[in-house]
């Protein structure tokens, strides 16, 4: 079976696509205000005046959610991705350069100063990604490859953490409880507003991200065999952190922390199609769409009329299952040798 889906990615494609339409379906039926599926037809497609919560609530509150996780679950994972061929490791992921705690800074610094709107807590949110990622490109320059990279992204992450914490210490009563329930991970704040800003904002640099297959495919080859098929990693390096920032950071401004997506879906891609980013960067951007939208619609059920953050379930889920994935590819392993 996986030597089919290998030989002919298209049956992947078409089996996630169906996965990830299913799953939108069902998750605007769901929820404290259940709505059937002739119901669901009659709400979209006809409007008599009587059903005004019911039209409310699919259309205001749940459709613009539905559409807002797809695009951030598939930003997340083609952020992965890339992340895990310019390192050559399977375990990195987006935040691995400081580009979520950054973001998390410029988020906590808004909510201190009081500016608590969309579109001030996304361009500190966004200040933030590009601040920790300069930072961490300036200080790696000096070492070649991308150990340096790694290094510097470390000591960002724990910098810009510390002083998140630091900021807690400083920040009001409300403050602090609306930022831990949004450094949990939430997708309740998400309107229109954010759909029409960022979702087009996200496909855009997804797609950028998607055409440099081929330079990611020539990463993994090595520094060396890289630059002897014309490829300027040095160059292409500085120019993917930069859009991983600007593709990272508005949403963490939104959602807060949403962990596991960036790092399992495309391990768990590459495991069932290889390594080719041709095929895998597009398989994982839908499988990170439905991997999030099936948390986010999980998260909104489990304790009705409440809902959990999508930050727990994601980690819940995620966590154990690399872990397993860990655990398996270590026992192959050693029966090969």
């Amino acid at each position: 079976m996986v030597d089919r889906l290998r030989a002919n990615p298209f049956y992947l494609f078409l089996l996630t696509s169906a996965l990830l339409l299913g799953v939108s379906c069902w998750a605007l039926q769901a929820g404290a205000l259940p709505i059937s599926p002739r119901r669901l037809v009659s709400l979209i497609f006809w409007f008599d005046g009587s059903d005004t919560l019911e039209r409310s609530v699919l259309l205001q509150l749940r459709l613009p959610r539905i559409l807002f996780a797809i695009a951030t679950g598939g930003a997340l994972a083609v952020s992965g991705v890339c992340m895990q061929a310019m390192f050559r490791n399977p375990l990195a992921e987006p935040g691995l350069i400081g580009v979520s705690s950054g973001a998390v800074l410029g988020v906590m610094i808004s909510l201190l100063l009081g500016m608590t709107s969309f579109f001030l807590m996304g361009l500190l949110g966004v200040l933030g990604a590009l601040a920790a990622s300069f930072a961490a490109y300036v200080l790696s320059k000096r070492y070649p490859g991308v150990g340096g990279l790694l290094l510097a992204g470390i000591a960002i992450n724990a910098f810009a953490l510390s002083l998140v914490s630091l900021a807690t210490t400083f920040a009001s009563e409300s403050q602090f409880r609306t930022f831990s329930f949004w450094s949990l991970g939430s997708l309740s704040r998400v309107g229109w507003l954010s759909v029409v800003w960022l979702v087009p904002w996200t496909l855009l640099w997804s797609w950028w991200l998607c055409r440099h297959w081929r330079a990611l495919n020539a990463m993994l080859l090595g520094e060396r065999e890289a630059h002897h098929l014309g490829f300027d990693l040095h160059r292409l390096r500085k120019r993917m952190v930069v859009a991983m920032a600007l593709l990272v950071g508005p949403l963490v401004s939104v959602t807060g922390g949403i962990g596991f997506v960036g790092l399992v879906v495309p391990h768990l891609i590459r495991m069932v199609l290889g390594a080719d980013h041709r095929f895998l960067l597009g398989l994982s951007w839908f499988g990170g769409a439905l991997a999030l939208l099936l948390a986010d619609t999980l998260a909104r059920m489990v304790v009705l009329p409440a809902e959990l953050p999508v930050g727990v379930v994601t980690s819940l889920i995620g966590g154990p299952f690399f872990l397993w994935l860990l655990a398996r590819q270590g026992a192959q392993h050693k029966l090969q040798t």
